[in-house]
Protein backbone atom coordinates (compact mmCIF):
# COMPACT_ATOMS: atom_id res chain seq x y z
CA UNK A 1 0.00 0.00 0.00
CA UNK A 2 1.25 3.32 -0.65
CA UNK A 3 1.67 6.28 1.94
CA UNK A 4 -1.33 8.04 0.34
CA UNK A 5 -3.93 5.37 0.61
CA UNK A 6 -2.52 4.69 4.39
CA UNK A 7 -3.29 8.38 5.33
CA UNK A 8 -6.52 8.70 3.21
CA UNK A 9 -7.51 5.23 5.53
CA UNK A 10 -6.78 6.33 8.64
CA UNK A 11 -8.13 9.90 7.82
CA UNK A 12 -11.51 8.10 7.19
CA UNK A 13 -11.18 5.83 10.01
CA UNK A 14 -10.24 8.94 12.07
CA UNK A 15 -13.06 10.45 11.48
CA UNK A 16 -15.40 7.59 11.45
CA UNK A 17 -14.17 7.12 15.03
CA UNK A 18 -14.58 10.75 16.13
CA UNK A 19 -18.24 10.81 15.15
CA UNK A 20 -18.84 7.81 17.62
CA UNK A 21 -17.08 9.25 20.28
CA UNK A 22 -18.72 12.63 20.16
CA UNK A 23 -21.62 10.91 19.70
CA UNK A 24 -20.86 9.17 22.73
CA UNK A 25 -19.53 11.94 25.14
CA UNK A 26 -21.64 15.09 24.20
CA UNK A 27 -24.96 13.71 22.04
CA UNK A 28 -24.75 16.17 19.48
CA UNK A 29 -22.02 16.38 16.20
CA UNK A 30 -20.20 19.21 15.80
CA UNK A 31 -17.88 19.63 12.99
CA UNK A 32 -15.45 21.16 14.75
CA UNK A 33 -15.23 19.03 17.37
CA UNK A 34 -15.04 15.68 15.25
CA UNK A 35 -12.57 17.77 13.20
CA UNK A 36 -10.13 18.47 16.41
CA UNK A 37 -10.69 14.50 17.80
CA UNK A 38 -10.15 12.87 14.11
CA UNK A 39 -6.51 15.09 13.70
CA UNK A 40 -5.71 13.72 17.35
CA UNK A 41 -6.64 10.46 16.43
CA UNK A 42 -4.75 10.56 12.91
CA UNK A 43 -1.56 11.80 14.77
CA UNK A 44 -1.72 9.19 17.35
CA UNK A 45 -1.81 6.80 14.76
CA UNK A 46 0.99 8.02 12.87
CA UNK A 47 2.88 8.52 16.61
CA UNK A 48 2.43 4.83 17.61
CA UNK A 49 3.88 4.03 13.90
CA UNK A 50 7.17 6.09 14.90
CA UNK A 51 7.38 4.36 18.08
CA UNK A 52 6.70 1.11 16.59
CA UNK A 53 9.72 1.69 13.50
CA UNK A 54 11.77 2.97 16.25
CA UNK A 55 12.33 -0.18 18.08
CA UNK A 56 13.27 -2.03 15.19
CA UNK A 57 16.12 0.25 14.40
Amino acid sequence: MTKLYIFILRAFLGVVFAVIVTRMFYGDVHIIKVAGLAVILVGLAYFAEFLRHRKDR
